[in-house]
């Protein structure tokens, strides 16, 4: 099991964990820097190595975008960069939407491929380079980069790394020109291409004589091994070549086969229905699928539910993750929005229901982030059955290891950049579908056509790898977090503390947890002031920055990196930047998440020593 240890101030801006190419935190260690980050202030951004990627585009890919512009673009144009033309004609959809008044030519779509000579013709399939670029006026950089961070679908920087490389050599160009080059191509036989993938999103390179190719249904490929196991041969750092060991492996684990600590051979084995955590009659590992982030997900479930169904409004049920709300809002008919997550708001769906609304799904969290409010999935499966609406289920902070939700979801969406990797150095993201619900037939149906594995290879070997000590990380994180929660509520300056175990809501949660499962890692605290808040952050000796589910104790002022447009203090100024109106009117506080919130994702640290931090940091309260 991977161990952490209690950490002093990283400086400002520093990746998280320090010296991490592809962290996917960045070290924000004083109040004063989180407001200073949200405002755009140069002291902190000069300073920022990394941030979270779909909030900051890492600077590998802003490297690769820059030097496709350059090659291929003008001087006042910028790039975004996504795996496949499907995504980038999303993207360009979404362009003309927000930007009626631009011209077809000002904003456009360059593919750039492997030229087919540099394809090896051996039978071995091996990682193909291409991506997907969008060009477009600078000046307009902000809705490409709305696009980006809502529907998560934008390249990683591994890939972006792979592609820059594979640039720069002469092996990447555009589509045109690798067509043609192979219209006219007269070379030998060993240069035709019998297995690489067309995009290079799920290929691997396979030793001839060593592996046996199964074709299986959702876009993966079973992958069994006949001399020694990729880990005897290359030790714990698997190669980028086995990736579709790693992608079985990891759409096992996410089907609930991970019961004990294992690794990838154990993983790759067959399990049996009995052993599953997910039991849900005629689930299999089929019914998972893997997709670049956590939002690309949902993103993603979103979309294939409207393709499936037709468009129609959705609901979101409980205070939400702002870019699920986002996307219900920007991409279909709109939604209806719960805050509260609370019995009074499912009496009103309830009315506008039986008068004959009608609804695509209800997206909902569980439990709800960052209150740890959870939602009564009994009776929101019970008006979903009577009335037609599909349920979407966020287990990434209760965790399948925890909580048992599929059985009263059409979709269950995690983001598996948190505590199923608990690196902090890998993004992914994940949907299951229950084979029980009335629409299953429909979603496999239309993610036949629609789903594109776009997880990229390296990335896929990093999560497999990460995830393979989930189930003992889960246990101690578990306890661990009750310990802190015990020291808060104990403090005569906090506020109130947010942990499911202590919710009012949680014979709701306790309803779906798995025989073993405890209360999560992630908890919440207020206190009576944000001087108060800010005077304890600045003390706490944790790392600190956005993201969870990692494997060291992570802290942060919440409402202000989540929420800090819809504060009520915001200026005029930067609310007319919103894109909707609607969040004029959405300030975090009127849904009782207020400013002097701080959130904590509870790591591995030896139990006394994390107690002791955290009543280092309460005792630097002032008195009065």
């Amino acid at each position: 099991m991977a161990t952490a240890t209690i950490t002093t101030h990283n400086p400002l801006g520093q990746t998280i964990p320090p010296d991490t190419p592809h962290a996917i935190s960045v070290s924000l260690p004083t109040w004063s820097a989180n407001v200073g980050y949200e405002e755009g202030q140069d002291w902190v951004l000069s300073k920022m190595q990394t941030g979270y990627p779909r909030f900051f585009v890492h600077k590998s890919i802003d490297r690769f975008a820059s030097a496709i512009v350059e090659r291929f673009g003008h001087q006042d144009e910028k790039a975004i960069l996504f795996p496949t033309r499907a995504i980038a004609a999303r993207c360009l959809d979404f362009f003309h939407r927000q930007a009626p008044l631009l011209k077809p030519h000002q904003v456009r779509i360059l593919d750039l491929v492997q030229i087919p000579r540099n394809v090896p013709a051996d039978g071995v399939r091996r990682v193909s380079p291409r991506v997907s670029a969008v060009l477009f006026p600078k000046e307009n950089f902000s809705i490409a980069k709305t696009f980006w961070q809502h529907s998560g679908d934008g390249v990683s920087s591994r890939r972006a790394e792979f592609c820059h490389k594979a640039l720069d050599e002469g092996n990447l160009v555009e589509k045109g020109r690798a067509e043609e080059f192979q219209r006219t191509c007269k070379g030998p036989k060993r240069y035709q291409h019998r297995g690489a993938s067309i995009d290079g999103t799920n290929a691997a390179h396979i030793p001839n004589g060593h592996k046996e190719m199964t074709p299986i249904t959702n876009g993966a490929s079973e992958v069994q091994e006949h001399a020694q196991f990729v880990e005897e041969r290359f030790g714990r750092n698997l190669e980028i070549s086995f990736a579709d060991n790693a992608k079985l492996a990891i759409r096992r684990r996410i089907a609930g086969s991970l019961t004990v600590d294992g690794d990838l051979k154990e993983a790759l084995e067959q399990p049996k229905d009995n052993d599953r955590m997910r039991d849900v009659p005629g689930f299999s590992e089929d019914d998972v699928y893997i997709y670049p982030t956590g939002m690309s997900s949902i993103f993603n479930t979103h979309r294939t539910m409207m393709i499936a169904r037709g468009p129609m409004k959705s609901i979101s049920y409980g205070f939400p993750y702002i870019d699920t709300l986002k996307i219900l809002e920007k991409f279909g008919p709109g939604c209806q929005f719960y805050g509260h997550g609370s019995a009074e708001e499912l009496d009103d769906l309830e009315r506008r229901l039986a008068s004959g609304e009608r609804y695509l799904a209800l997206f909902c969290e569980f439990p709800g982030n960052p209150l740890l409010i959870t939602p009564d999935l009994q009776r929101i499966r019970n008006l979903a059955d009577k009335y037609d609406f599909a349920v979407v289920v966020d287990e990434t902070i209760g965790t399948l290891l925890n909580v048992h939700v599929l059985p009263h979801a059409d979709v269950v969406v995690s983001s598996l950049s948190k505590i199923f990797s608990g690196e902090s150095n890998v993004m992914g993201g994940s949907a299951v579908l229950n084979p029980r619900s009335r629409y299953y037939q429909l979603l496999k149906q239309t993610l036949a056509v629609e789903y594109e594995d776009n997880h990229w290879a390296e990335d896929s070997v990093f999560l497999e790898r990460n995830s393979r000590d989930f189930v003992s990380r889960i246990d101690r994180i578990n306890a661990n977090a009750e310990a802190v929660c015990e020291v808060l509520m104990a403090h005569p300056r906090v506020k109130h503390v947010y942990y499911p175990k202590h919710s009012p809501t949680r014979h709701f949660y306790d309803h779906c947890r798995t025989p073993k499962g405890g209360y999560g890692g992630l908890l919440s605290a207020t206190f009576y002031s944000v001087a108060e808040a800010a005077a304890f952050y600045d003390n706490l000796d944790t790392e600190k920055g956005p993201s969870l589910g990692t494997n060291f104790t992570l802290s942060s002022p919440y409402v202000l990196l989540a929420h800090y447009t819809e504060l009520p203090w915001v200026s005029l100024a930067l609310l007319s930047t919103l894109h909707h109106r609607a969040y004029m009117d959405f300030q975090a506080a009127s849904y009782g998440v207020p400013a002097e919130l701080v959130r904590f994702s509870v790591g591995l640290e030896n139990t006394e020593e994390l107690v002791a931090t955290f009543r280092r940091a309460l005792a630097a309260i002032p008195a009065s």
